[in-house]
């Protein structure tokens, strides 16, 4: 029997092909010679790329017998997830190859606008001794602001704190025991700005943390004060970064990445190279010959579990593992009902319960949990989520989760329950289900208020003080703005004569509509849900 084939498409570390073992054809092409690759990967059952290979709906509709493509880093910007996903092809990578190697770029980043270095470097090589002109600052009794507490930002606070420095944090969805363990302050985004000496960033790109510092934000900082990006490019606005660095309203800058890479010249970013006050590297952030072989080893053992029928820890799509095929088709809903419960915590979650109930009693849903947890953390988490480091994010920020399976459902023939404490005491739930033979996945319950809304990409969730008029005021503000409602349900008052309404529109709605909705219907929960697809 021939062995399966797994081919390798850019240069790997020895320990990459060592890790893989003697079961499979190992066999190698340049990925980025588009036709030899189109011919090699026809016999391939596995791919294993970096950066600069294309592995687009093209080369997986080449690849017939295609199970898996594996990125050895974090990014995918170059696998086509979509595309994979439809054709049955797993996709996994390397979530947390890097983030030591990135915490430390950051710490050399900081370090570097203390002290000068690359400009003091540059300087003495060409031959001048200008002492002066190159006095620094001591990191000793700073304070450093960490936008974004999850596992990179708790590595770099280790480790200043090694530096005597004060450290503090802006993170929503971290818990005031969790950073106290790591020795971190928690405040807000305004008082982390105005209080640090250093700001870093480390927050996932998404719609509302693009641009999340900009012309507002350097206004609240101090003029010593310098901001350091090694995360995502974009979430610094750079034409306000100029500004604030040309005009004085801060000292410093020290980026690792950019809003289009290579800067362009005729862009803001490349005008940024040529100040005497920014630090730049070319996206370094993973470019350790570590990061590079743990990326390597990694992935080489998710391929082996792939051909081998397992479940894949770094899976980033839900093609992969032996999963019941009565149970596949939960697992979308469930991540989709973990964005969901996040859009509406007002919170930090400290412990969840996922209650799957029905039919589904009777198999195997542990994946369910992975799923929901997946979900949760999807849009708020800076790396890549997957089934290996959801759990991992959860234990990290003190997260108990219980999964619990009973067949009684009385009103549906399976449904799922995410049921959640938050840190101020509240219990939030939100349940889903399969609808129909086409099985659209559906909220049929938020806090006790019984709904039945096909899960879309965009929603607005209100509760207010019944009473006659309500749709129409809303209706009119979305009407006048132009934003078409798509679907609408009104759930009965409860007790307290609070009704709850959930909208589905066709489009994202501007905040200044949002909050003219909220205090014209007097909302005392008031939420916009964006729910991704993977």
């Amino acid at each position: 029997m021939s062995k399966p084939v797994v081919l390798i498409a850019e240069e790997l570390s020895p320990a990459t092909i060592d890790a893989l073992g003697p079961d499979f054809d190992i066999r190698s092409v340049d990925g980025t010679d588009r036709a030899a690759l189109l011919a090699a990967i026809a016999d391939a059952q596995a791919i294993l790329v970096r950066s600069a290979t294309q592995v687009d709906a093209e080369a997986i509709a080449a690849a017939p017998l295609l199970k898996v493509v594996a990125r050895a880093g974090v990014g995918l910007d170059n696998v086509d997830i979509k595309a994979a996903t439809a054709a049955g092809v797993m996709v996994v990578n390397a979530p947390t190859s890097n983030i030591i190697s990135a915490a430390e770029l950051t710490v050399g980043h900081i370090l570097s606008l203390a002290r000068h270095i690359p400009a003091a470097h540059a300087s003495l090589a060409a031959g001048a001794w200008k002492r002066s002109s190159f006095t620094g600052t001591e990191l000793f009794e700073k304070t450093v602001g960490i936008v974004g507490l999850g596992r990179i930002g708790g590595l770099i606070a280790a480790r200043l704190q090694a530096f005597g420095v004060n450290v503090v944090a802006y993170d929503p969805y971290v818990t005031p025991a969790r950073a106290q363990q790591l020795g971190v302050t928690l405040l807000g985004l305004d008082d982390l700005l105005a209080q640090s000496d250093f700001v870093t960033i480390h927050m996932p790109k998404t719609p509302e943390t693009t641009g999340m510092i900009s012309t507002a934000q350097f206004a609240l900082m101090k003029p010593t004060a310098s901001v350091v990006n090694v995360a995502r490019g974009g979430l610094v606005d750079e034409e306000a970064l100029y500004t604030a660095l040309t005009t004085g309203e801060i000292a410093g800058a020290g980026l690792d990445v950019f809003t289009s890479e290579p800067p362009k010249p005729e862009g803001t970013a490349f005008a940024l190279l040529s100040l005497p006050n920014v630090i730049v590297t070319p996206h370094l952030g993973a470019s350790t010959d570590e990061a590079q072989e743990k990326a390597g080893v990694s992935v080489a053992r998710s391929v082996k579990l792939a051909l081998e029928g397992d479940l894949v820890p770094d899976a980033v799509n839900v093609a992969g593992g032996v999963i019941d095929p009565f149970v596949r088709p939960g697992i979308a809903l469930v991540e989709k009902l973990g964005q969901v419960f996040t859009g509406l915590a007002a919170s930090a979650l400290t412990s969840l319960d996922i209650e799957v109930r029905g039919e589904l009693a009777a198999y195997d849903v542990s994946v369910y949990r992975l799923a929901a947890l997946k979900g949760i953390f999807t849009n708020i988490i800076s790396e890549n989520v997957s089934y290996v480091n959801a759990p991992l994010f959860a234990e990290q920020r003190g997260i108990e989760t219980r999964l619990i399976v009973e067949a009684d459902s009385p009103l549906y023939r399976n449904i799922t329950i995410l049921r959640g404490t938050l840190s101020d005491g509240s219990v939030l739930t939100v349940a889903g289900t399969l609808a129909g033979t086409r099985m659209v996945p559906k909220i049929v319950g938020i806090n006790g208020y019984e709904i039945e809304v096909p899960i879309e990409t965009h929603h607005i969730v209100m509760r207010y003080a019944d009473r006659p008029g309500i749709v129409a005021i809303y209706g009119q503000k979305l009407g006048d703005a132009g934003i078409n409602i798509a679907g609408l349900f009104v759930a009965h008052p409860d007790a307290s004569g609070r009704a709850l309404s959930v909208l589905t529109v066709d489009s994202a709605v501007p905040d200044a509509i949002l909050d003219e909705m909220r205090a014209a219907v007097g909302a005392d929960l008031f939420r916009r849900l964006e729910i991704t697809e993977e």
